[in-house]
Order: structure tokens, then sequence, then C-alpha cells
């Protein structure tokens, strides 16, 4: 028996490869499906089955290309509807895979077709789960998403995810391993752990929703504090209820060296934001102007799903070189297809073609303390709310970047604009859709407030009311 975590940490993302007697199964897949091809192929296995535990909110899964290329069965659990061929399994159906059994448990809640698929060992024994979005490492999946189908509130699939949990999950023995779909840094809970897989004994001790003493409690604390949930989360959904593009055929379109003349017309045509993703530090020096820089060096995919709404939004790219089939790859993850190519020679050879470009100004963290002390400055914090209301620069507006169209009346048109979030990432972010939009007096704080803290700035912990706008 062969069971393995495929983690991918920038989606914060776990899909699962077992494997028994030349047979193997999918959980889970990402788009992509060579990493899959390759490791059954390792070991000469043949894929039978594709796994899915629900129809997917934060990235498009690769469920058809791997069926298609394997003749795998594709699974889902009671209550899935897609508009393809896929088996429908029944709440307690068992799947054969080598001497292995693969337990099908109806599990609704986080969403109403949600399944948990429990492994059990050559002897029958439990072994572990794999409980996608249902059960996290120190979390439950939030139970809002799916409350637009009909007339289903977020309490009443809490409701059903109390119910999942207390009768098919919390009565497994406790040594039994859970394998979630995502681990911290997904917008898919609230309160995950950085580790990425538990035995269920120790999650019912830590996990503040197994330690609910009532199903009212529990409806209460999963429900509280839930943020909105990313613009293209719904769109995901979509892509994976249907028929989507092969990811080779996006990858095909998206990987079109463009020279400065075809990507400047290409843009003017097609109406494209130019998308750049190099480093915030190098961008600032040079850059396409109006193009938004969401660096591959960090949180990509999710930052581009929050500032990018639409997934079919044309795209062209400006990237370090080397790293266009890497971004691509990871645009298509989330669903956005619609990419023209990229920048041939990046901004030197726009450069050199005596096109315009741009910048933005950036100071280190000591010069800003030495204007903050000489001056009354504008300063606006884009972390999350949690993040300002621990700490912050005092005097500052908050303007949390996930929310920076609703945001805009902290910055102002007049005077200096000073910007920063924890370390320079997503302060750059903001600076470049600001200056897309017209505002020229911005200056990014490199190093962010974790640079700021060094320096004799002073902090507080106060929080003006009228700063915390979404």
């Amino acid at each position: 028996m062969k069971v393995e975590q495929i983690y991918t940490g920038c989606l914060a993302q776990g899909a699962y490869y077992i494997e028994s007697n030349g047979e193997a199964v999918i959980i889970d897949p990402l788009r992509e499906t060579q990493p899959y091809l390759e490791r059954a192929g390792k070991s000469g296995a043949k894929i039978k089955y594709v796994l899915e535990t629900h129809f997917h909110a934060d990235f498009v899964s690769g469920h058809l290309d791997l069926s298609k290329k394997t003749g795998a069965t594709i699974v889902y659990g009671p209550n899935a509807k897609p508009s393809f061929e896929a088996h429908i399994a029944s709440d307690g159906e068992q799947l054969k895979v080598g001497s292995l059994t693969i337990k099908v448990l109806h599990t609704p809640g986080h969403t109403m077709e949600s399944t948990t698929y429990l492994l059990l060992d050559e002897n029958g024994k439990p072994h572990c789960i794999f409980s996608g979005d249902t059960l996290f490492i120190g979390d439950v999946g939030r139970p809002d998403l799916a409350q637009k189908m009909g007339s289903i509130t977020q309490e009443d699939l809490a409701g059903y995810l109390y119910e999942s949990l207390h009768t098919k999950i919390m009565t497994l023995p406790d040594d039994v391993i859970v394998y979630p779909a995502h681990g911290a840094g997904s917008a898919c809970g609230k309160n995950m752990s950085k580790e990425t897989f538990d035995t269920l004994g120790h999650q019912k001790q830590v996990n503040y929703a197994l330690k609910a003493a009532t199903k009212e409690q529990f409806i209460k604390e999963v429900t509280d504090g839930l943020l909105p949930p990313p613009a293209y989360f719904p769109q995901n959904v979509a892509m994976n209820k249907g028929v989507i593009q092969s990811v080779d055929i996006v990858k095909e379109k998206g990987l079109r060296a463009l020279t400065p003349a075809q990507f400047e017309l290409v843009a003017e045509t097609e109406g494209a934001l130019v998308l750049d993703t190099r480093g915030a530090q190098t961008f600032k020096d040079g850059f396409v102007p109006r193009s938004i820089n969401i660096g591959i060096k960090g949180d990509f995919a999710p930052w581009v799903g929050a500032m990018i709404p639409d997934v079919k939004h044309p795209l062209l790219l400006v990237t370090d070189e080397g790293t266009e089939d890497e971004v691509v790859t990871r645009l298509a993850r989330v669903g956005y297809d619609n990419v023209f190519g990229y920048l041939k020679g990046g901004i030197t050879a726009w450069k050199d073609a005596g096109l315009d470009v741009d910048t933005i100004d950036s100071i280190s963290a000591d010069e800003f303390a030495k204007r903050f002390h000489a001056n009354k400055l504008r300063v606006v914090d884009v972390r999350k709310d949690g993040e300002y209301e621990a700490e912050h620069v005092d005097g500052a507006w908050h303007a949390s970047l996930q929310f920076i169209n609703q945001n805009l009346a902290a910055f102002s048109k007049e005077e200096p604009n000073y910007v920063h979030c924890a370390g320079g990432y997503r302060s750059m972010i903001a600076a470049s859709l600001l200056k897309a939009r017209g505002y020229h007096n911005l200056v990014e704080v490199a190093g962010g407030f974790n640079a700021i803290k060094k320096t004799d700035v002073k902090v507080t912990d106060y929080v003006c009311p009228s700063t915390l706008k979404k």
C-alpha cells in the first residue's frame, strides 16, 4: 500500500496518490496531469479512478484530462451533477483498488455533494480519510460557498456539516489519519494549521470546531468571522462542473512569444490586462504602463483571483526569463485561460523598442522613518484586518488589499500615499493597481511593516473605526 500527498504550497492544496497491486487512484488532482502520470509510470501502475471530494472553488481540477489520458473513471459522491460522464457513487459504496478498499462517505456541509473517502487497508482496517474540504487540520470547511444554490443558508450548511462530522467522521478510530484538501493559506477555511495531515484523535482534542459542545455552538463558531470569498470562486465551480478546455491547449496559446509591437497590438485590440509577474523591487524600476504586478514568487494564484475578478479577462504577461511556463500553468490552475502570450525579451525588449515605461517610487524603512518624523505622512496599510488591528503604524489608514476597490477613499490624489504591507509583496500589488487607475503620488515602503518595526516609528494597536472599510 502506498499513500502519498502531493502538496502544492502556492495554492495550499493537497492531492493524493494511492497505489496497490498495480492499480492507482488520484484524489483531487490539479489541472496539469504530468505529475500524476509520471508518478504512476514510475511504479508501472494503472490509474483506475480519479476521485473528487466536491466541485472545487479555489482551483480547476485535472479530472477530465487525467481521465482522457488514462481511461480512469471519474468519481463524485451523492448529489453531484456534472455535465460530463462520471460515476456518482452512493453513500457507503466501496471501490476496490488492488487489495485496498475505498469507502464513500457522503459528508455534506461545505457543499451538498461533499464526500470523504475512507481508505481501508488489506485487512479491512480503517487507515486514513481524504476529507476534502469537510475537515481540515485545525478547522472545517466554510459553509457559505454553496448557499446561493436554492434557498439554503450558511447556517443550514453548517448544520449539515455538524451532522456529517459527528455521524460519519468522528465515529472513526482515533488513529485514522486525516488528509485534507487544503492547509494554511487557503481561503476555503479560516483557521487552518500549517500542518498538512494529522490523526483524527488529535484533531478531536485541538480542533475548535470538533470541540463544540452543541450543534448550535458549532454553527455559531464556524460561521463567525467569515470573510467574503474571492470573486473567482463561483467561476471555478462552474468550470469544474462543465467540460473545460485541455490545459495543453491553454498552455499552447499562453506561451506565444510576442515582440513589443505584437504585444502592444494585442493589448489594444483585445483590451488585455498586462500582468507583470516579476519581483516587486524589480518591477518598480520599469514596467509597461498600466501593468499590474503580482509576483510569481508569492501567493500568486490566490492574489490573481482576488485582483482580477473575471477569469475570462484577456491577459498578457511580462515575466522573468524562463518562468513563462510556470506562470501560464499557475494561471490555468485557477481558471485564467485567456492568456494571449508573453513579452519576448521582457521589459528590456520593450525599452529597446523605444516604448514608454512607468516606475513606482520605493523607499527603505529607514528613509520612511526619517520622513515620518519630519512630516505628517499619509500612511496606508494594505494588510488584512487582523494584522492591522494587532499592530500598525500610529495614524495609518487601513485599506485591505483584498477589498481595495471598496477602500479607495483611503488614498489621496493630492498628497503622497506611503503604502506598505507586511513584507512588500502586497504593497506593490496595491501600488500597481492604483497607478493604473491614475494615482501617481505613491511611495511604496520596501520591506513593509516587518522592516518599519525595526525603526523608531511609533506603532500602536489603537484602531480608528473609520479606517476599517469594505
